[in-house]
């Protein structure tokens, strides 16, 4: 583990690296020390500090590594999560600036947003349909401030398990209405299809993820509230966004959400 200075610094090296847009070498390299721990500390810290900024609050979180080939891929038997804060609800009508961020990418996701707030400890699958007041088609941008995506488990966790933004789709459908563990979804660039994939890729049941994250969460004193959006996990690969880009993403039975990029 590392101490507390290592901590502040690593967590330094990421602050800067997302205000100035230049991106830093792994923090597993320069921490050789750094775990799971650490990493969640290290975000903590940075999100606290942005909690600072006039009008920012916590609008909800989201689920990384929730597919099993991510899960391999990292050598993990669980997913990790990261916050998503009020300035970071983008908006299908206006362009994203992608100068904004360092290596910006997308996922197709569907996102859950409570209308109670969930339990934490023993918080199961049945407590989140439950709480969840809709279901909506939502797009996560996703960016990393580690160069050129060299990520490890510890750096993606440190960097807010890589989240940058989220829009969510004009369609709210109610829980009830829908298979929620076998939705599927494409993603078109321009008027080309360019992925597609089921909300089963997520644990088996992105209702399953949401029931991980509000247990998580509960060992650091946080709660899932009334409000909150979820983001479960993708469905589709990421997916590079450039300037020019035009997504559109369309769920079977939650219509659609799109987003461009300037």
């Amino acid at each position: 583990m590392l101490d507390a200075s290592q901590r502040a610094e690593a967590a330094d090296l990421l602050w800067n690296a997302e205000r100035d847009r230049v991106p830093v070498d792994p923090l597993t390299g320069a921490f050789p020390g750094i775990d799971v721990v650490d990493a969640y500390e290290i975000q903590l810290r940075n999100i606290r500090r942005r909690l600072t900024r006039p009008g920012v609050s916590v609008r909800g979180h989201k689920v990384g590594l929730s597919s099993e080939v991510m899960q391999r891929m990292m050598g993990v038997d669980e997913p990790d999560y990261g916050h998503l804060l009020s300035d970071m609800v983008l908006s299908e009508h206006t362009p994203v600036d992608t100068s904004r961020y360092c290596f910006p990418r997308i996922e197709v996701e569907m996102g859950y947003v409570l209308g109670e707030s969930l339990p934490g400890e023993g918080c199961t699958e049945k407590d989140v349909i439950a709480a969840t007041e809709y279901v909506v088609a939502s797009v996560e941008l996703i960016d990393s401030r580690i160069t050129d995506w060299r990520i490890a488990l510890a750096d993606t966790i440190a960097d807010n398990a890589s989240s940058a933004g989220v829009v969510l789709g004009a369609t709210r459908v109610s829980p009830g209405e829908v298979d929620l563990a076998d939705i599927g979804a494409v993603l078109y660039r321009g008027g080309e299809e360019i992925a597609r994939g089921n909300t089963s890729a997520v644990l088996g049941d992105p209702t399953a993820a949401v029931a991980w994250l509000a247990r998580k969460v509960a060992g650091f004193g946080v709660r899932l509230e009334a409000g909150h959006v979820i983001l479960p996990g993708s469905c589709t690969a990421a997916v590079d966004a450039r300037p020019g880009d035009d997504f559109r993403a369309e769920f079977d039975g939650l219509g659609s959400v799109s987003v461009r990029f300037a």
